[in-house]
């Protein structure tokens, strides 16, 4: 087959690719750097032109492209955000139809994990758009950095439109997508999103050494974005031989890659090998990730499944928090309102305790809104993303403590103690008011 003339067949503007997508339907999309630009825009021009009736957007934190197209507050109701992962943009597009008295952004709760399967069996997909690297020399495509859900959820689709963007690294694992899978292809080749790390603080090395002093060489790591995991990362230097089985790629992360802190060899599973689903970073980080033997990008549902991530020897998780009470319930997502998503952690909270030496680390500053409140409160007043019976370890910058295993009395002495001196006092007047003590 010549994969060359197979190409250039479906090859075609951005207009005749979003042509595709029916006036009213569902569509998926890919989320961060993957959500492709041209079909976005090409798709906000159709809706201001008439030629959009309502789409159901589903997707995991969009790319900003897609606010500053088809999430328009004039365009809402023609376009319909549907999303797991809210950004701050999509908090102020929400806020603006709350005053009016409207509903502009649907938040759906999901674990990552299971993303790919409950939106498959919840919708039916006419479409999905995403951005991908060009095809190699036997006419695969690759989804690149965004393995994610992009790499199941395109193939339910009834119509697969790409982006093809010679920006995108090429990455090993499950990331192929062949020509004949492919319906429309768009070439764009812009600059992929760069998400940049935030500079750790002196609290956030605080909390850093007693996170780094539970991980042992040898140990396989996932960690999140922020710079609580920043400071993780550069307290990691001097370790020795550590894996990686994560959700998301880093710079912190490929940095110890470099410096050889992480081999890959001492890993149960996928040994020699960094296994992620998506990854954010710099354009020098994306380079060095391009056509890299040693990282394998797999599908969220395998990555981010807890059985598959305990079957890694001594796992160690460490994830943020937003509120923890006294019995161990964790917030991670609400402030008054959706503030993000529950994402992967309870995924990794309960992979690392299927781990054998596995160790789940939730990790935060003492206080919020510059000091003004606790985030060690005696009971959460909103949802709960991480349930007291899962969370293993806690850390702020008053030090780690282990809750597993713990009485509930245990659990709130233990917490107060890592909560900032100024609301101690309160705090253990509220542990006895409400019989924890």
């Amino acid at each position: 087959m010549d994969f060359h003339t197979v190409y250039q067949e479906k090859l075609c503007s951005a207009e005749q690719a979003v042509s595709l997508i029916p006036s009213r339907g569902v569509i998926g999309m890919g989320m961060r750097a993957s959500t492709p630009p041209a079909l976005v825009k090409a798709l906000a021009a159709r809706a201001r032109a008439g030629g959009i009736e309502k789409l159901d957007v589903y997707y995991l934190r969009c790319g900003k492209v897609a606010m500053e197209t088809i999430f328009q507050e004039d365009l809402m109701g023609k376009f319909r955000p549907h999303s797991s992962m809210l950004t701050r943009a999509e908090m102020e597009l929400a806020a603006k139809g709350f005053e009016k008295g409207k509903k502009y952004v649907y938040f759906v709760p999901i674990s990552f994990s299971q993303y790919p399967r409950i939106i498959s069996e919840s919708v039916s997909l006419d479409a999905f758009i995403v951005t991908v690297a060009p095809p190699d020399k036997s006419g695969y495509l690759n989804f690149g950095i965004h393995g994610d859900y992009a790499i199941e959820l395109s193939r339910k689709a009834k119509k697969l439109i790409v982006e093809v963007n010679e920006n995108m690294p090429r990455i090993a694992g499950r990331t192929m997508l062949h020509l004949s899978e492919v319906d429309a292809i768009v070439e764009n080749n812009c600059p992929l999103l760069e998400e940049f790390s935030k500079q750790p603080e002196e609290n956030d090395h605080k909390i850093a050494k007693s996170i780094t002093s539970l991980i042992p060489d040898g140990a396989t790591i996932q960690i999140g974005i922020g710079s609580v995991p920043n400071a993780v990362c550069q307290g990691l230097m001097n370790h020795n031989d550590l894996g990686v089985h994560t959700e998301v790629i880093s710079s912190g992360l490929v940095d110890l890659i470099q410096r050889g802190v992480i081999t890959n060899r001492k890993k149960t599973l996928y040994p020699y090998q960094t296994v992620f689903t998506f990854a954010t970073g710099t354009k020098e980080m994306y380079e060095f990730l391009d056509d890299n033997p040693s990282i394998c990008c797999l599908p969220v549902s395998y990555v981010n499944d807890p059985y598959v991530i305990g079957q890694n020897d001594g796992m160690v998780s460490v994830n943020s928090f937003l509120e923890i009470d006294f019995s161990g319930q964790v917030n991670a997502e609400f402030l008054g309102h959706q503030f993000s998503g529950p994402g992967g952690q309870l995924d990794f909270v309960r992979g690392a305790y299927y781990s054998k030496g596995g160790k789940s680390i939730l990790a935060s500053h003492s206080t919020g809104k510059n000091g003004q409140v606790s985030k060690i409160v005696p009971r959460l007043n909103s949802l709960v993303t991480d349930t007291r019976i899962d969370v293993d370890y806690v850390a702020t910058e008053y030090g780690c403590r282990k809750l597993r295993g713990k009485s509930t009395t245990e659990r709130t002495l233990a917490l107060i103690e890592l909560a900032h001196p100024k609301f101690r006092e309160e705090l253990l007047q509220k542990a006895k008011e409400h019989n924890f003590i």
